[in-house]
């Protein structure tokens, strides 16, 4: 097994533990998937608390239902936007800490809104089943307590944002469908929502894209073991962003296990356990507190496409930006959009499609030697980036693969290009030269590398690369080739 099944297995395993033990629940609780009746509660029979954040010793103040004076001991402005943050499924009946993070986050960028946490935490800390039963029962007083505030003191359901992790973005998908009347909330946000008793469900029996005005969705632990994933995999908004294609992040091998053991404990192993599926939590959190790093996204069918490069386009509103900013538009259908990460915040890295055209000279099987690059740009410079070809060097072709950097460089201006010789290589050369000699005058045969093209994600940029010396094109193992800025000859043949 390796490390990557064994992290989501020690995860599954405790969903599934808790699911077996529970069979009654478990058939109670996919039962309710199909009931849509809500039910008028009773102030004092409400489960779920409304806590006001406030940057205080105390916390947050709790606002009650049909209590006006709640809200003005709160000092809840009905004017200004609402964001409301849905916990998940709790293993220790505790708050975690990303709760009140992404409250501070929220307040200090955007200081003129009323944030609150929903405390499901009574009906949340049951075993998972019985948490998803739960999850409906939340919604339902997630939806009674905005039906309130409109009732109360004219607070409009459209300027409310519900942000819901994992179980909580199912709530929020239930508080959005539960809701009466005719208008809708006006964002869901579900932050890898929820996939054990979820995943392939129809629309009314999780989050989707009808219940508010707008949904987006981040997806980060969505790889399957045992036919169970952690996180939702199949879309359920308007947008649904997978990070670094969605089934697992940077920065949570199973290794790390021992470095959160001697930062947190025991519970490091929860922390490790976790880390995937939570990171969809602090790249939202990123998007709020690196407002100079907004990480862009690419709709594109599949992220084995994505690593191509070939879904670099912002045209016909094609990118979106994760996170608090998106640019919010209601689409017909769920569109599925990439991008990569860094292992830590901020998260943001640069994309770009690189597509070279090399020519093998050596007649034969497929070649498939290491490629290095360098490139300079206005800003700064970046060397030895490792060429991710996934197929060997034919005869005459084009080549496309994504490559990402960390820092912003710029406009580009040179790329020197490396084939990384080994004494392996360098043997086959020795042999080549024996069994095809070549007399004075001839070149060697090696590989040609015509052109670079070069696309830019972020700024949409194109440019083409040309070898800087025409009179000696052969590349050869442990050989550098320089490139430099030069007219794409092509693309002005399709300007005439």
């Amino acid at each position: 097994m390796t490390s990557l099944q064994l992290l989501s297995f020690l995860l599954l395993s405790c969903i599934i533990v808790s699911a077996s033990t529970y069979e009654g629940e478990e058939e109670e609780a996919l039962g309710s998937q199909s009931e849509h009746t809500t039910t008028t509660k009773e102030q004092q029979n409400l489960e779920t608390k409304f806590r006001l954040y406030r940057d205080t010793a105390e916390g947050s103040c709790q606002i009650f239902v049909n209590q006006l004076e709640t809200l003005d001991k709160c000092s809840f402005n009905a004017s200004l936007p609402l964001v409301m943050i849905v916990h998940g499924w709790s293993v220790d009946g505790i708050l975690e800490s990303w709760i009140w993070k992404m409250a501070a986050a929220l307040k200090s960028q955007h200081n003129q809104m009323n944030v609150i946490i929903a405390d499901w935490l009574t009906l949340a800390h049951q075993h998972y089943p019985i948490a998803v039963r739960n999850t409906r029962t939340t919604g339902q007083e997630i939806a009674l307590f905005l039906e309130w505030l409109e009732e109360s003191v004219q607070f409009s359901r459209s300027n409310a944002h519900l942000i819901g992790y994992s179980l909580g973005a199912h709530v929020s998908g239930f508080a959005g469908s539960f809701i009466n009347g005719t208008k809708k909330i006006g964002r869901i946000t579900g932050l890898d929502p929820a996939g054990p008793l979820f995943e392939g469900m129809s629309p009314t029996d999780r989050l989707s894209p009808d219940d508010a005005n707008f949904v987006d969705a981040i997806h980060t632990f969505t790889k399957q073991h045992m036919g169970l994933s952690v996180g939702i995999k199949q879309p359920v908004a308007h947008f649904d962003f997978y990070p670094n294609g969605g089934t697992f992040q940077p920065g949570c091998h199973i290794l790390h296990v021992y470095n959160h053991i001697a930062q947190f404990g025991i519970a490091g192993i929860t922390q490790t356990v976790k880390c995937a599926h939570e990171r969809s939590v602090h790249l939202f959190i990123d998007s709020l507190l690196h407002k100079d790093k907004q990480s862009t996204a690419y709709w594109c069918n599949d992220i084995n496409t994505f690593n191509k490069g070939l879904c670099l386009s912002c045209k016909k509103n094609r990118c979106n930006t994760l996170g608090y900013s998106i640019r919010e538009e209601r689409l017909p259908k769920s569109r599925r959009l990439f991008l990569k990460t860094r292992a830590y915040t901020p998260f943001k890295v640069y994309h770009y499609q690189f597509k070279i055209h090399i020519i093998n000279e050596i007649q034969g099987k497929p070649i498939d030697p290491a490629f290095t690059m360098s490139v300079a740009g206005t800003k700064k410079d970046a060397k030895n980036l490792h060429i991710p070809l996934v197929e060997g060097i034919t005869g005459n072709k084009t080549y496309s693969f994504l490559i990402t950097l960390d820092t912003d460089i710029g406009d580009l201006i040179m790329i020197k290009f490396k084939w990384e010789g080994t004494p392996v290589w360098e043997n086959i050369w020795d042999t080549f030269q024996t069994i095809i000699p070549w007399t004075k005058g001839t070149h060697r045969p090696g590989l040609i590398v015509k052109a670079i093209r070069v696309k830019a994600g972020e700024t949409q940029q194109k440019y083409t690369f040309c070898p800087q010396s025409i009179d000696n094109i052969h590349l050869h193992p442990s050989q550098e080739k320089t490139f430099v800025r030069c007219e794409d000859l092509f693309q002005r043949q399709n300007r005439k």
